[in-house]
C-alpha cells in the first residue's frame, strides 16, 4: 500500500514537473503551453491506460481550478477594464453563447445523427469561451494588444460560464426525461437570470468580506494569501449550493478585492501567480487523464467538422450579431471573434452528461476534447499572427525593462530595482534625476552607495524610490534601445501633440476643419469626447486629412500622449468583409433613424 501511494506522488509530481519542463519547448517553438498540459496528460492516460482518473474527480479537480483561474483573473482586471467592456462583454456572454450554441447544434445533428435536443446540448458544451486560454493568451502571450478588445475577452471569458452551465443542465435535464428519468438528480433549474443575480451578489459580497479579513484580521503576512485562496473557495461552493453561480461569483469577488486597498498587495499577487499557474496545470492535466485516446478515431471526422463550423461559422457570427450596438471596430470584432477559444470549461461541461447518465454521454466528452485541442492548435497558435494581420497589436514605445517593486505598506513611494540594461540611457551616461537618487548599486556581486559606485555601468543592479506615477519616466530611461521607428508611427503618428493645446490653435497652426462646438476644448478633451470617454493607447480620430491618436494613458486614465498621423493610416482598415458589413450596417441605421 505504501509502495502505491509512493509510485502515484512520483507520477503526478513526475507529470507537473513535466509539463512545467514542456514550456520551455513550449515557448521556442510558439505552442500555446495550455495545449501542451493538455497534451501531457492525453499522453499520459494512453500510456497508463483509461480510468486512471474517473469522471467525478475530474470534475471536482476541474472545478476548482478553474474556480482559483477565474479569482485571480479578476484581482488582475482593472475596473476601468471592466468598466469599458461590461456591455459588449455581457451580450457575448449570453446572447452570443445562446447563438453559438443553436448553430453548432446544426452540424451535431447531422454528422452524430443526434436528435434536436441532444445536438443542442453539444452546441451548450461548446458555446462558452475559456478563460484560462484566453488569459494566459492575452496576458502571458508575448503581446500587448489593444485595450478595448482585450477588455472585451477577458470579461466575456470571466462572466459566460453560467449562460452556458445553464443550458447544459437544462439540457441534460430535457434528455434525460426523454430517457425516462426525473429532472431532480439535477436539482431545480435556477432561472438564468437567477443565476447572475445571485452570482455577482455573492461575488460583491464575498469580494468585500475579503477585503475586510485581510485588512482588519492580525493574520501572518504568509498566511494572508492561503486566507484570501481558501475564502474564494468558500464563496464558490457556497454560491453554487445557494444556486447561483459560483464561477461568475469568484469572478467579480477577485474584481472587487483586486481593485480594493489591500494589505501587502504584491505578495498577494506573486502567490496567486503560482497558484494560478498550478491550478491551470493540474486542470488541463486531469482532464487530459481522462480522456480514451482510443476512442478519438470514430469521432474526429464530425469533431473536427464540428470545430471548423464553430471557429470559422458559429462564433463569427455571434460577435458580429452582439457586437452590432456598440462602437466596436470591424478589425476588433474580427479579433474577438478569432479569440473564441475553447478550453477546460468545455470539456468540464462535457463531464456532467457522463456524471449524470444521459444517453451518450462519452460522446460528448470525446467531441469536446477534440474540439478543444483544434481550437487551442489553430486559434492559439495564430493569434500573435491575427492579431498583427488586424492590427490589434500595440507597440512598444520603449524597448524591454527589467524591474522589479517592493511594496512599502503606508509610503507613498515605491522602491524599484532595475538592471542596467545595454543600450539604455543610463548605460550610456544619462544619470537619473534628482527626485529617483540611486539608493544602493549591486554590482558583481558588491553592494555600494550610489556615491561610491560612481557612473551607472551595464549589468548593474540599481536600487531607488520613486512615486508611482513616475515609474514610466524610468523605465524609458534604463530601457533597451527602443524598437524601430516605422512600427512606432505608423500606429502612433508622425510626431507628438501637447494634450493641453486648444483645438483652435491646433487647426490654425495646421489648417484643419475644427468643429465649431470643439474650438474651446483642448486636443485632450476633444479625443476623450469623441471616444465617448472610453479612450484606449491606439484610438484615432480622423480631423480633415490628419488623424488625431491616443499615444498613452496616464495612472488616472485620462489621456496624457497624443500623436497627430499627417496621413491617415490603414491600421483600421476593416480586413473581413463580414465585420466590415456590419459597420456599415450600424451607420446606415444611424442615418435612418436620425431622418426619422
Amino acid at each position: 500500500m505504501i509502495e502505491g501511494m509512493h509510485a502515484a506522488i512520483l507520477v503526478l509530481a513526475g507529470l507537473v514537473a513535466a509539463s512545467v519542463f514542456s514550456s520551455l519547448l513550449s515557448f521556442r517553438i510558439g505552442a500555446p503551453l495550455l495545449l501542451v498540459f493538455l497534451a501531457v496528460g492525453l499522453a499520459a492516460g494512453g500510456g497508463l491506460g483509461a480510468g486512471i482518473v474517473d469522471a467525478h474527480t475530474a470534475y471536482l479537480v476541474g472545478s476548482m481550478s478553474l474556480a482559483l483561474v477565474l479569482f485571480d483573473s479578476g484581482f488582475h482586471t482593472s475596473i476601468r477594464t471592466f468598466r469599458l467592456a461590461a456591455l459588449p462583454a455581457l451580450t457575448l456572454a449570453t446572447l452570443g453563447v445562446a447563438v453559438t450554441a443553436a448553430l453548432v447544434a446544426l452540424p451535431a445533428h447531422w454528422l452524430f445523427h443526434l436528435d434536436w435536443v441532444r445536438a443542442l446540448l453539444l452546441g451548450a458544451i461548446l458555446s462558452s469561451t475559456d478563460a484560462a486560454a484566453v488569459f494566459f493568451l492575452l496576458r502571458v502571450g508575448g503581446i500587448t494588444v489593444r485595450e478595448r478588445v482585450r477588455s472585451v475577452l477577458e470579461v466575456e471569458s470571466g462572466c459566460n460560464d453560467p449562460m452556458a452551465v445553464f443550458l447544459t443542465l437544462a439540457l441534460v435535464g430535457l434528455s434525460l426525461r426523454n430517457g425516462g428519468r426525473v429532472e431532480a438528480e439535477l436539482g431545480v433549474l435556477r432561472d438564468l437570470v437567477f443565476q447572475f443575480g445571485i452570482g455577482a451578489a455573492g461575488g460583491v459580497l464575498g469580494g468585500l468580506l475579503i477585503v475586510l479579513a485581510v485588512n482588519r484580521l492580525a493574520v501572518e503576512r504568509s498566511l494572508l494569501p492561503i486566507l484570501v485562496l481558501s475564502l474564494a473557495l468558500v464563496l464558490f461552493a457556497a454560491t453554487a449550493l445557494a444556486g447561483g453561480s459560483g464561477f461568475l461569483a469568484v469572478y467579480a469577488a477577485g474584481l472587487v478585492a483586486g481593485n480594493s486597498r489591500l494589505a501587502a498587495p504584491d505578495t498577494l499577487r506573486r502567490f496567486q501567480d503560482g497558484v494560478s499557474w498550478l491550478a491551470q496545470i493540474a486542470m488541463f492535466l486531469t482532464l487530459g487523464l481522462l480522456a480514451a485516446p482510443a476512442e478519438f478515431p470514430p469521432v474526429l471526422p464530425g469533431a473536427l467538422a464540428v470545430a471548423g463550423v464553430l471557429i470559422f461559422v458559429a462564433r463569427p457570427l455571434a460577435v458580429w450579431l452582439s457586437l452590432l450596438p456598440f462602437r466596436i471596430g470591424a478589425n476588433e470584432a474580427a479579433f474577438v471573434a478569432w479569440v473564441g477559444l475553447r478550453g477546460a470549461v468545455s470539456i468540464l461541461l462535457a463531464i456532467l452528461p457522463m456524471m449524470l447518465g444521459a444517453p451518450g454521454g462519452r460522446l460528448y466528452f470525446d467531441v469536446a476534447f477534440l474540439v478543444v485541442l483544434a481550437s487551442l492548435a489553430l486559434q492559439g497558435w495564430t493569434i500573435r499572427v491575427v492579431a498583427r494581420w488586424l492590427g490589434q497589436i500595440v507597440p512598444r514605445r520603449i524597448g524591454p525593462v527589467e524591474r522589479m517593486e517592493l511594496e512599502i505598506p503606508g509610503a507613498r513611494h515605491e522602491l524599484v530595482a532595475y538592471r542596467v540594461v545595454t543600450d539604455s540611457l543610463v548605460a550610456r551616461g544619462h544619470r537619473p534625476p534628482r527626485w529617483a537618487e540611486p539608493s544602493l548599486v549591486v554590482r558583481e556581486g558588491r553592494s555600494l552607495l550610489a556615491h561610491a559606485a560612481g557612473p551607472l555601468r551595464s549589468g548593474d543592479m540599481v536600487w531607488l524610490f520613486a512615486r508611482p506615477d513616475r515609474v514610466p519616466h524610468l523605465d524609458r530611461l534604463f530601457a533597451s534601445a527602443a524598437p524601430a521607428a516605422e512600427a512606432d508611427r505608423r500606429f502612433f503618428g508622425d510626431f507628438p501633440l501637447d494634450p493641453a493645446a486648444r483645438m483652435e490653435d491646433l487647426g490654425s497652426v495646421y489648417g484643419l476643419p475644427v468643429p465649431a462646438g470643439a474650438r474651446g476644448q483642448t486636443v485632450a478633451q476633444y479625443l476623450d469626447r469623441a471616444l465617448g470617454g472610453r479612450a484606449g493607447v491606439g484610438d484615432r480620430i480622423p480631423l480633415g486629412e490628419v488623424e488625431l491618436i491616443v499615444r498613452a494613458l496616464g495612472r488616472d486614465e485620462s489621456i496624457a500622449e497624443i500623436g497627430l498621423a499627417a496621413e491617415p493610416t490603414r491600421v483600421d482598415a476593416p480586413r473581413l468583409p463580414l465585420f466590415s458589413g456590419g459597420t456599415r450596417l450600424k451607420a446606415r441605421l444611424r442615418r435612418w433613424l436620425g431622418r426619422g
